[in-house]
């Protein structure tokens, strides 16, 4: 899959040619979908050889890769357009591509050149302390590597990689932080219980409750949208400053225009399962780092 063949994910009509696609209902049921994989024809379930992450490779396996193959083995879901009711207010998002896993130490590293200390180290395992702003720069630079746009404009770079006059543009067709409303539909899966794997045992589903650090990435069951990860593990930055909900109905929220807290979503391998509930909401300062929280990434088309 080449740069330019990457970017027709972005396409309504190449899903209905090659993807099975349904929306959620406004109750948060879903009918079956297939998760989108735009480098395997095959459509790839989370499991055989079309899987990119059901075989683990040590840290240097395929370490001759150059960076657009790496970018390449990358796996997409299609969340359709949404909508859902969470603290008491309602919230709609436009159709949006998720990362079904969080960005792992091979990409991080391939693309930004360098890499934060880490606890645990290995191609598939998460990256991990890294704030928020560098979270928003790795999501600059996939952006330009496949040729989109970038939805982070700044004038400066500072210490710890401190963004100096930071604007989202949330109208280019760009990859970046999932906003806070389209991280927790994802997260759902389609479901409105209190986790997303109903009354199944959580430990089959997240990672939680440890002492040691992060495992390997899709390690775990993933949600009804082959969302792997989305409880435990690491922890997430999404887009969104922290604060209360707005009262009414709202379209594609992006949370206040500032603040002094970014949020994180879905608790980290440290955390008790409570912590790791879709709803479940936790705040940083932006230049927060820790062992215990990464981030995944969407694409969207811009709204």
């Amino acid at each position: 899959m080449n740069r330019i063949a990457y970017k027709l994910i972005s396409v309504g009509a190449f899903f209905a040619m090659f993807f099975m696609v349904s929306a959620c209902t406004t109750s948060g049921d879903a009918e079956e979908i297939s998760p989108v994989v735009p480098n395997s024809a095959s459509g790839g379930n989370g499991g055989g050889s079309d899987d990119p992450v059901s075989s683990s490779s040590s840290a240097g396996d395929e370490s001759d890769a150059d960076l657009d193959s790496v970018i390449a083995k990358m796996i997409w879901y299609l969340v359709p357009a949404s909508k859902f009711t969470t603290g008491g207010t309602s919230f709609s998002v436009k159709e949006f591509m998720i990362s079904t896993t969080e960005v792992t130490q091979r990409l991080y590293g391939k693309l930004m050149e360098k890499m934060p200390l880490q606890g645990r180290t290995g191609d598939n395992y998460p990256v991990e302390n890294v704030n928020w702003f560098q979270a928003a720069l790795f999501c600059n630079e996939l952006s330009k590597s496949i040729g989109l746009d970038t939805a982070y404009v700044y004038t400066s770079v500072g210490l710890n990689d401190a963004l100096e006059g930071l604007k989202i543009d949330y109208s280019v067709e760009s990859v970046r932080l999932p906003t806070e409303m389209e991280w927790e539909i994802a997260a759902r899966g389609g479901t409105t219980t209190t986790y997303y794997w109903g009354t199944d045992q959580a430990s089959e589903y997240a990672y939680y409750g440890q002492a040691n650090g992060p495992v390997e990435v899709a390690k775990y069951e993933p949600n009804e949208f082959w969302l792997y990860d989305m409880a435990g593990n690491v922890a997430e930055w999404v887009n969104d400053w922290f604060a209360s909900y707005p009262t009414g109905p709202v379209d594609n929220y992006t949370g206040p225009e500032s603040g002094s807290y970014r949020v994180i979503r879905g608790g980290g391998w440290s955390d008790p399962i409570k912590d790791c509930a879709p709803d479940v909401r936790d705040k940083k300062e932006p230049l927060f780092k820790s062992a215990k929280v990464g981030f995944r990434v969407v694409h969207s088309a811009g709204f």
